[in-house]
């Protein structure tokens, strides 16, 4: 291709065609790498809505609370009565053992009953029942003594005040001489067993003399 030499301008216009191209191509690269920087970087949640999500309490979280503290509440009666129930099992275990003889006891007291009676109607003046009286009257010591190494105490409460859960009166009789409301006479002994009453005392108060 020939120039010409009558425009000079042809020359210029030609020498700053390539300038042109690669300005137009810095741009391009430079928008393509902003693009890229763009897509690269992770979206952000708005930082107001985040904080209002995290700041409101969860509309069940009322009920929840109540839940929680209604099963705190049955955890705490469920100990109460489990604590109940091994109380009562050790007292019962315990009553168990200490009045296992009771029923035995209530059996035997009428032999005892009967030796008393025994030793009170034989004449103790009589040589020829001494022997006889001395023989039953240790057998029923021996028996006593048996009978008190179990915790079993007798009643014998002449003299003493009258007391419903001990005693039980046979009869109410006027006696100027005592109290009102004192044994003054036992008909039949009564027992306890560690302190628990097997049979009452069967007696006659003094009743006041009337006015």
């Amino acid at each position: 291709m020939s120039t010409d030499p009558q425009n000079p301008h042809t020359d210029k216009s030609a020498a700053e065609e390539p300038t042109s191209a690669s300005a137009g191509s810095t741009q391009d690269s430079g928008s393509e790498s902003e693009d890229r920087l763009a897509d690269s970087q992770p979206a952000q949640a708005p930082e107001s809505g985040a904080s209002e999500e995290v700041g409101d309490p969860s509309p069940d979280s009322d009920g929840l609370q109540a839940e929680v503290r209604e099963l705190k509440e049955k955890l705490l009666m469920a100990h109460a009565d489990m604590q109940n129930v091994r109380r009562r099992s050790e007292r019962d275990v315990e009553n168990a053992h200490k009045y296992a003889l009771e029923k035995f006891v209530a059996e035997l007291l009428p032999v005892v009953d009967n030796l008393e009676r025994a030793t009170a109607a034989i004449d103790s003046g009589s040589e020829a029942f001494a022997a006889v009286t001395e023989g039953i009257e240790l057998t029923l010591k021996n028996l006593l003594d048996v009978l008190a190494r179990f915790n079993v105490e007798q009643l014998n409460p002449k003299g003493e005040a009258f007391n419903p859960d001990h005693h039980e009166a046979m009869a109410m009789v006027p006696q100027p001489d005592a109290k009102p409301n004192t044994i003054i006479e036992v008909y039949q002994k009564g027992y306890l067993l560690n302190g628990r009453l097997v049979r009452p005392a069967m007696v006659v108060v003094a009743q006041a003399a009337p006015a």
